[in-house]
């Protein structure tokens, strides 16, 4: 039995959560906002303390890489280094689209042919997106994305293009393609992680504890802070 501590940080919520064989042991999420620097080591925190009292050991960290927001990315992936590295287990990196095409995959009804694109909002019409298939195979390789009409025209088969994350409400109104539909209120999960999570244990893909790095997609943009006076 792997016992896997799972950290979310790549959108607006927060989260972490111990699993093992598939099922969730014990959860903390907060979606009240970019409050991660201030919950996220308390969550982790109580993880460890529930598997110390129930006498189970830690097997690997998982940590959502990205895409997603700059800030989030770099505290999860610093909290799950520093814990990797501290109790000695190895660091699982999970795709943050793949993970939300996943919670999908398991929490709504689709039909076999369907395709998976998960959104996540980037600036003003620019989203990170990709495209999957049933079997998670890439049908559209991850990528910041200005949205237009024909953004999704090219995707293949004739099933439905399912639109779901933070930033698919930019898509609405846009795209044009009857074969679209979407599903509200997905957003990543530390909860969501456990098939993903698994699976790289098993095959034993893990990160590297020193120079691995967020999946960012595109440098970091700061804006002039406005004057005051």
């Amino acid at each position: 039995m792997a016992v896997i501590l799972n950290i979310e940080t790549s959108t607006n919520v927060c989260s972490a959560a111990l699993t093992a064989e598939g099922m969730v042991l014990c959860h903390f999420e907060d979606f009240q906002g970019q409050n991660h620097a201030a919950l996220l080591s308390g969550y982790v925190k109580r993880c460890l303390d529930w598997m110390r009292e129930h006498e189970m050991q830690l097997d690997a960290v998982a940590v959502s890489m990205g895409p997603g927001s700059y800030t989030g990315l770099r505290i999860g992936l610093s909290e799950a280094k520093g814990l990797a590295f501290a109790l000695d287990v190895p660091l699982i990196g999970v795709n943050t689209l793949q993970l939300m095409a996943v919670s999908v995959m398991f929490n709504h009804d689709v039909e076999p042919d369907a395709l998976f694109v998960p959104m996540i909002d980037a600036r003003r019409m620019e989203v990170y997106t990709a495209a999957y298939d049933m079997g998670l195979q890439e049908v559209l390789a991850q990528s910041p994305l200005i949205l237009d009409a024909d953004s999704y025209s090219s995707l293949p088969g004739s099933g439905e293009i399912l639109l779901f994350g933070n930033g698919s409400d930019k898509a609405k109104g846009v795209l044009q393609d009857e074969r679209v539909r979407f599903i509200p209120d997905v957003v990543p999960l530390a909860t969501d992680m456990i098939a993903l999570a698994e699976r790289d244990y098993a095959a034993r893909n893990f990160i590297d504890l020193a120079y691995s790095t967020p999946n960012y997609l595109k440098d970091f943009q700061g804006t002039k802070p406005k004057k005051m006076f």
